[in-house]
């Protein structure tokens, strides 16, 4: 069985389905700076992805250590509550605010009027091959067939455990029309070859309008790639959400660094006092941090997720990226204690950072609208 596991892991080193090189950037000197030759890089820690030695290094010690071990407990599930779900996305109906955990980091939000997804993954293996990967341990809070009908999907990378080809195709097919897909630059022609073409493109700091929502790729410390040749060619991030009643911030993948105490500081104009604070909601990752050795760099553990939540200034922060497939060597039920433990340390109450279950829907207090002679303000 643990021969097995190995050969996993090494064939999806090995492979490089559904590739994609990405727009080629500016040349240098009319390009912003995370920008480079073939593709991009972070702000704060120039590093590239871990290479196939590594990779048989960390592999070969999970296989000897017998890592993961068992979870001691199974992800908690509850029924989705679809009726009101479905209430809350019917037109002419005021939305209340809410999240619903789909599982990893699948979660379909409700604000500002309209159904959001981020990173949508459906599908019972995070790989490239049905038959060979990670396998979800848990089914979907909410199937495809499920969910209201989404008007976008935030797309913050292109690993395979937050970009699945099945998931997008089976959205695109919605009844009404597929959704928006906002994705980072580099990823609008891998959409466009699945023949889907509702696909707005950011760099960091930019943004889309959509109805009464304003959404914006954040920078955040990671990589992208679908293989060994496409390793950094597209970009990666995080996005911040601002709808008049809600303010919400997605993290995707990151290690810990700077950008989410810039990201604070980019957006402090749009907060009030009155509001209390800043992002009314935060999803941040808890899961998939070790070895750390291996992980540092691209992946947050629990105590550096409640630090992401303190330079946010988030009012509240909901742990994701947990819970649903064995990625690293963590048990699948360690996250939640070691997010307790980092939350009590830090001074952090566990209605400020809580995790859910699978399925279940966390509704939230809205924010009171502004004046109406007082109009959002645009970010530079």
């Amino acid at each position: 069985m643990r021969a097995t596991c190995v050969c996993v892991w090494l064939a999806l080193a090995a492979v490089g389905l559904g590739a994609c090189a990405g727009s080629p950037p500016p040349p240098a000197g009319e390009r912003p700076a995370h920008h480079r030759d073939g593709g991009f890089q972070n702000r704060y820690a120039e590093f590239e992805p871990k290479g196939l030695g590594e990779l048989l290094r960390w592999r070969y010690a999970a296989w000897r250590d017998e890592l993961p071990p068992a979870p001691a407990r199974p992800t908690p599930r509850v029924a989705p509550d679809l009726a009101f779900v479905h209430a809350n996305a019917t037109a002419g109906v005021a939305m209340v605010p809410a999240v619903t955990w789909i599982g990893h980091a699948s979660v379909l939000a409700q604000l500002g009027g309209l159904n959001l997804l981020t990173d949508p993954q459906f599908s019972d293996r995070a790989s490239p091959l049905s038959f060979l990967g990670p396998q979800r341990a848990q089914p979907p809070g909410l199937a495809p067939a499920e969910l209201p009908r989404i008007d976008a999907v935030l797309i913050s990378h292109n690993h395979y455990d937050h970009l699945d080809e099945a998931s997008v195709l089976a959205l695109a097919a919605q009844a009404g029309g597929a959704p928006l897909f906002v994705v980072p630059l580099g990823l609008k022609a891998w959409f466009a070859a699945l023949g889907i073409e509702h696909v707005v493109e950011l760099d960091w700091w930019q943004s889309h309008r959509l109805g009464a929502l304003e959404i914006a790729l954040t920078p955040v410390q990671h990589w992208s790639g679908r293989g060994l040749t496409d390793r950094l060619a597209t970009l990666w991030g995080g996005y911040a959400v601002f709808a008049p009643d809600f303010h919400l911030y997605f993290s995707g993948d990151s290690g810990y660094s700077k950008d989410f105490a810039d990201t604070r500081e980019r957006y402090a104009a749009r907060q009030r006092p009155e509001d209390g604070g800043g992002f009314d909601l935060a999803l941040i990752p808890v899961g998939a941090y070790e070895p750390r050795w291996f992980m540092a760099a691209h992946h947050v553990k629990p105590d550096e997720a409640v630090q992401v939540h303190r330079d946010l200034g988030a009012k509240r922060s909901l742990g994701v990226h947990w819970g649903t497939f064995g990625l690293t060597d963590e048990a699948l039920d360690a996250p939640p204690a070691a997010l307790e433990a980092a939350r009590k340390v830090q001074g952090v109450p566990a209605d400020e950072f809580f995790v859910v279950a699978i399925g279940e829907t966390r509704r939230l207090p809205p924010r009171r609208p502004r004046p109406a002679a007082v109009a959002e303000p645009r970010t530079p």
